[in-house]
């Protein structure tokens, strides 16, 4: 029986936990696990961002933070992989960014953000009348004037 080929785990980037306001600004955690290493951290490896990629490490373009341990990490990463290549372990698989797919607004002819449904609202014929754009104007002249019950409430009027 054939002795199985070395296969190398995936390193887990970390990262620092956000302060919370509800938790008096304390972290529950100092760290967290995060998304991917940064882009800072792929760098001071010595690889590009596709190359990272190409080699199966997920990179996290947002974050901007380098930490050492995942330096670390990486540098260890990418020992492992080197030797288990050799022993002729398979190249791990590209850990590219998934594509993400945006739904249409279901509700965009109700809104009238479409012609079609400007025009079965009636919005063309009167412009912008009766939407809530002329309705907020119409409440701050109108604050300002005094002649609302808000103006003594002072949300606007002197």
């Amino acid at each position: 029986m054939g002795e199985a080929a070395p296969s190398v785990e995936r390193p887990a980037a970390v990262a620092k936990a956000p302060m919370l306001r509800s938790q008096g600004g304390l972290p529950p955690r100092a760290i967290r696990e995060a998304r991917g290493f940064s882009v800072g951290e792929v760098r001071a490896v010595g690889l590009t961002v596709r190359e990272a990629r190409l080699l199966g490490v997920y990179v996290d373009e947002r974050r901007k933070s380098v930490h050492e341990e995942n330096i670390e990490k990486l540098r260890q990463y990418l020992i492992e992989l080197k030797k288990a290549l050799e022993q002729g372990a398979e190249p791990p698989e590209p850990a590219l960014p998934k594509e993400v797919r945006v739904k249409p607004d279901p509700s965009r002819v109700f809104k009238g953000k479409t012609m079609a449904g400007r025009r079965a609202r009636g919005l063309l014929a009167l412009k912008l009348r009766y939407t809530h754009h002329y309705k907020w104007k119409r409440k701050q002249r109108e604050r300002m004037l005094k002649k609302r019950h808000e103006a003594a409430r002072h949300k606007g009027g002197d």
